[in-house]
């Protein structure tokens, strides 16, 4: 008996580990534990720590990226190949990285100033960034749901941040409930493909989901489940209701990683489904993304243009920017599905440094007003023109104005619909084109409002800018003028072959 065990123990595979590959997910972990032990031994006066900490574990998991990049191996594939680290993935975990360094630069003063607790805010945040970095190498619907409710528990607490706001409590409980029945829409879709394909690989799954066969209609209902939670999380209409409560309730750091990182985390996401759980299955999500992009880049600039407060402006137009992100997805499925992908990425990588950018310098700037109206910003270019120029800079970026990096995603965003050659291609680049001149209307009217306008309480002092800010906006910054002015950067970002190959889509 004891020599039967025996052999039937040896004959149990162990699972081999890549440590090196799963380095960046192994030093947010062990940073989560460090900042929650050391924000409990230390005194109030040092919680700044914390954010230091927070700071040194996200520029530390960037060096196991930069040297599985160095190193050149093409894939590294863990557990079965349910968790894979690629070029799509590597790229993707350091764009999440770099906004999660970004936004603890703009937290660090609000935090401390507000008197909020410090210390499980950076955990919460980091948490957050676990979860994106943990979504891009996710190839199982498991480890896909796993890392989706990493991301959003987290967003959901730091969205009601401000305890004593009523603003913040509504903002959190909306995001909360909203996103629970999300995550019950993408459980049960889940639960249909399982139940299809009897495997919850992505890769399984995608040979077996092909809508044809008397389980048709239930996988289309799967995909229809699937695309609507991920639409949530990207906050693609008619899924957006708690998009512009939240981002207006929220601290305005927490804004600014609800409109980057949390948005591109779904749309990271989302790529993983089309490309590799339905590859076959165009005919049900293509209309579905074509509805998706149409409405979502249309109301959203429509409702922008009606602000009049600088954050909930910001939102609606994190909406439209949505919408121009899903264009690509329209023509994922033809000729083009390559170009497509690689437009995703690029435009996702410009989309982070351009937004983040535009809410550091509200951020500034509501320091010296106190006051998110859009009115509030007249005579920045007497008290701040450092400030004006770089807000200028992001807005004329996210209008698409040369030689910003907004410029050179979107025609990427025309050039892939239109290299499908396609009925949705050429119908979905009509629309994007109306959509482009109607969203230079509001932040045409913000730059007037720097530019012309006299500031309206008439104080023209100087806008004191924290070192942590300055930094924030000098990495934004420069981010958004080599996106533009060197876009072969981002296109060899985007070369991610592997993804597309790996599923039918390609084909």
């Amino acid at each position: 008996m004891l020599s039967w065990l025996l052999g039937a123990a040896s004959g149990f595979a162990r699972p081999k580990i890549d440590y090196h590959a799963l380095a960046p997910e192994i030093i947010l972990s062990v940073g989560i534990c460090v900042v929650l032990i050391v924000d409990l031994f230390i005194s109030e006066s040092k919680k700044w720590l914390t954010a230091t900490i927070a700071g040194v574990v996200l520029i530390a998991s960037v060096i196991p990226i930069v040297t599985l990049a160095v190193i050149g191996d093409n894939t590294r594939s863990l557990f079965d190949g349910r968790y894979v680290v690629d070029e799509f993935s590597l790229i993707m975990k350091a764009m999440f990285l770099i906004i999660g360094y970004v936004v603890v630069l703009l937290s660090t003063n609000e935090i401390e100033e507000g008197g909020y607790y410090q210390g499980e805010y950076y955990v919460l945040l980091l948490s957050g960034v676990l979860g994106m970095v943990m979504m891009t190498s996710a190839r199982d619907l498991v480890s896909v749901f796993v890392a989706f409710e990493f991301l959003s528990i987290p967003t959901y607490m730091l969205a009601a941040w401000r305890k004593r706001d009523t603003k913040s409590n509504e903002a959190g409980v909306k995001y909360f409930l909203l996103g629970a029945f999300a995550s019950a829409l993408m459980l049960y879709g889940m639960s249909l493909l399982y139940g299809v394909a009897h495997s919850t690989k992505l890769s399984d799954i995608g040979a077996a989901i092909t809508v044809k066969g008397k389980l048709s209609g239930v996988e289309a209902l799967a995909i229809v489940f699937i695309v609507a939670a991920f639409g949530f999380k990207v906050s693609a209409v008619p899924f957006h209701s708690w998009a512009p409560d939240t981002y207006q309730g929220a601290p305005t750091p927490v804004t600014a990683f609800l409109s980057v990182g949390s948005k591109a985390g779904g749309f990271v996401a989302l790529v993983s489904m089309v490309y590799l759980a339905f590859p076959l299955a165009k005919d049900i999500w293509q209309p579905l993304m074509f509805v998706l992009a149409t409405l979502t880049m249309t109301v959203g600039n429509v409702m922008a243009l009606k602000q009049t407060n600088i954050v909930r402006m910001l939102a609606y137009s994190s909406i439209s920017q949505g919408g121009f992100i899903l264009m690509p997805f329209v023509v994922a499925g033809t000729k083009a599905s390559e170009t497509s992908l690689k437009t995703i990425v690029a435009y996702l990588l410009v989309y982070a440094t351009t937004n983040l950018g535009a809410f550091a310098v509200v951020i500034a700037v509501t320091r010296k007003t106190r006051s998110g109206e859009i009115s509030a910003l007249g005579g920045m270019l007497t008290y701040a023109p450092g400030l004006t120029a770089l807000m200028t800079l992001f807005f004329a970026s996210l209008a698409g104005i040369p030689p910003f990096g907004g410029w050179f995603a979107k025609v990427s965003a025309f050039r892939a619909v239109l290299e499908a050659g396609t009925g949705y291609g050429y119908a979905i680049a009509v629309i994007g084109a109306v959509n482009t001149v109607i969203a230079f209307g509001y932040y045409g009217n913000i730059m007037r409002e720097m530019w012309m306008k006299p500031a309206p309480d008439g104080d023209n002092s100087r806008v004191e800018v924290p070192p942590s800010i300055i930094a924030a906006l000098g990495i934004t910054g420069a981010g958004t003028l080599l996106l533009g002015i060197l876009p072969h950067l981002v296109l060899r970002f985007g070369d991610l072959n592997d993804l597309v190959h790996t599923g039918a889509l390609g084909k």
